[in-house]
């Protein structure tokens, strides 16, 4: 078995520059997630201020709360609280060999959380709401006796509205610029398109899952239908970004591009699936999510 402390050089620097236990906190935040979380949440500040207003050049002092609250506090306290709760012992997102539990990460974890609250308090009222409500939504995923992670349906509803279209609203929000038709719209399209991805990340832990007796959605509905409400969930994310497009009377053709990107993951997973091990599933994880990044670009380009 890997030892998690000498996992990779990267870790090993970590151990040895920082005493005890305090690198095991940092990991259990997930860092390696942080980029991709901090992309999806700038993704609606740019949408709100547009191209002109990343171009003025003071896009990144004014994003820069409302990134460090979002993506560290909200987002590294929820990973360290599933992390205490779930006790996983193979790989798990954005962490591979994880390391054994400190003893104080579930105090670290809501402490996170409730600071990230509080400093919300820093920007406009929309931010602070956006945040309680995921604050709620990760306590109810994650913790006993609610623990909705564990209940297939409920997880998914979760998931597609807290990173889906409530991540992207809230870096909107904290522009302080009201939100119009066509881009809640766009803002919404990504809750399907989170529907979609979000059983592609269960199907590699399936036999986690099942030893927890874990009933995640992807193993309620298994593998073949998993990746067929992906595609549906993937299509109708597109059809609302395409009537967002009507509304707002500019050009939808480039939107083409990413869903060709999605479909080219989706299409030979589904056809393949049965033959896969988990590390394949897990690298069909990771390529769909790179088609995401490329629907962030698009869709900014599009209509920023």
């Amino acid at each position: 078995m890997t030892d998690a402390r000498t996992h990779n050089a990267w870790r090993r620097w970590g151990y040895r520059v920082l005493p005890g236990d305090l690198f095991s906190y940092i990991l259990h935040l997930r860092p390696a997630e942080w980029p991709i979380m901090a992309a999806h949440t700038a993704f609606g500040y740019v949408l709100a201020v547009g191209w002109q207003g990343v171009g003025r050049g003071a896009w990144l002092h004014d994003a820069l709360l409302p990134l460090v609250i979002w993506v560290v506090f909200l987002n590294g306290g929820t990973l360290a609280i599933n992390s205490v709760f779930d006790r996983d012992e193979g790989d798990i997102g954005y962490l591979n060999a994880p390391p054994a539990l400190p003893r104080y990460l579930l105090h670290v974890s809501v402490a996170l959380l409730v600071a990230g609250q509080l400093l919300a308090v820093m920007l406009p009222v929309g931010f602070q709401i956006a945040y309680a409500i995921c604050f709620a939504l990760s306590i109810l995923y994650s913790v006993p006796p609610f623990r909705f992670k564990a209940v297939a349906g409920v997880d998914w509803v979760i998931n597609m509205w807290g990173f889906g279209t409530l991540t992207p609203y809230a870096a909107w929000a904290a522009t302080g610029r009201p939100l119009d038709l066509g881009h809640s719209l766009v803002l919404l399209a990504f809750c399907p398109l989170f529907a979609g991805l979000y059983p592609l990340t269960q199907l590699y832990q399936f036999d986690e899952d099942r030893r927890r007796g874990d009933r995640t959605l992807a193993l309620i509905l298994g593998m073949r239908k998993s990746l067929m409400v992906a595609i549906a969930c993937v299509v109708l994310a597109f059809g609302l970004l395409g009537w967002a497009a009507a509304v707002l009377g500019i050009p939808s053709l480039l939107l083409a591009l990413p869903l060709a990107c999605w479909l080219a993951v989706l299409l030979p997973w589904l056809a393949r699936h049965a033959s896969w091990t988990p590390a394949e599933h897990q690298r069909g994880m990771y390529r769909a999510l790179t088609a995401w990044a490329i629907t962030d670009v698009v869709v900014l380009v599009v209509f920023a």
